[in-house]
């Protein structure tokens, strides 16, 4: 019997220190038991669900204010205030976070420490996805290119769909959808086809040498400069550029918009063709006329072009 009165009394006695050990802002379990601690526990979870609700209604609201600034003016970029508006809003809810901590009496110093070194280690491990992240702000922030915009970024060629913190998206000429990491976007040369509102199409044109050339100028001059889409400012040029094996090559170059550039260029073509041919200027093919010598008995043989071709 005093053995299990011992073991009993070993036994309350471990019990009751556990309710006597400081587990919580200097109170041991007794304490946090009692009623007015219960509410005082109750009151700082209800002001933490506030507080955290609260947060993220104030994030949300300030993400879409400073979002909606880029689409009221047309000047703005709409990538760039979606992306601060997104970095605000990270930014309210870590506040948010750190007063949900405070409500409960516990020391925020520490935690930041803790947060630091971590994201230095988590920073050490992925330096490649940090690499993309940091060249996706260098894009947003200095945006060399936007969504819209038709673009070549290494070999791809197409119309930017999207740019994250990560990758760029782009739609090829196909409508193939391409993801390049913003690493190599912002590392590389980026041709912007869009980034100016004109462009200067360039076209060779070849006239036979029995062509009137005064004709065939301003026959090239007056089909290009009837189209709406020439600009007469600033001013065509069109001069004889080479004389070639078999043509005399007229030098185009006539400014345009931007955005008609690839179909003007190839509706040009034609029409410059079948305006030389209504005109009656030759537009000559290669040619090579083969002569025959005299044979080994003397023999004249005809001396006439045997062949053209």
């Amino acid at each position: 019997m005093e053995d299990v009165e011992a073991v009993a009394n070993g036994l309350w006695d471990r019990i009751a220190g556990l309710f006597t050990m400081e587990i919580y802002n200097g109170r041991s379990l007794a304490d946090l038991l009692t009623l007015e601690t219960l509410l005082a526990l109750l009151g700082n979870a209800v002001g933490a669900a506030l507080i955290l609700v609260m947060g993220f209604v104030i994030a949300g609201i300030i993400r879409r204010r400073v979002a909606r600034i880029g689409a009221m003016h047309a000047s703005l970029d709409d990538t760039l205030f979606v992306f601060l508006g997104n970095i605000v809003s990270y930014v309210v809810l870590a506040f948010t976070a750190l007063f949900v901590l405070n409500t409960f009496g516990v020391q925020t110093t520490s935690i930041v420490a803790v947060i630091g070194a971590a994201g230095l280690a988590i920073g050490l491990a992925l330096q490649g996805t940090l690499s993309n992240v940091a060249a996706g702000v260098m894009l947003i922030m200095f945006r060399p290119l936007k969504n819209g915009d038709f673009v070549q970024v290494n070999d791809v060629v197409g119309t930017v769909k999207e740019i994250t913190l990560n990758y760029t998206e782009i739609a090829d000429i196909g409508n193939v959808k391409v993801v390049v990491p913003n690493s190599e976007v912002w590392g590389n040369t980026i041709k912007n086809y869009s980034g100016y509102a004109t462009r200067r199409a360039e076209w060779e044109f070849g006239v036979g040498y029995g062509a009137n050339l005064a004709q065939a100028e301003e026959v090239i001059r007056a089909t290009i400069m009837s189209d709406p889409r020439s600009h007469a400012e600033p001013a065509p040029f069109i001069q004889v550029n080479n004389l070639n094996s078999s043509s005399v090559d007229f030098l185009v170059r006539v400014w345009c918009s931007a955005a008609d550039y690839f179909q003007y260029q190839a509706d040009m073509k034609r029409k410059v063709k079948e305006a030389l041919d209504a005109a009656g200027v030759d537009i000559p093919f290669p040619t090579r006329t083969v002569f025959m010598k005299a044979d080994d008995s003397g023999a004249d043989r005809d001396q006439q072009p045997l062949a053209a071709q």
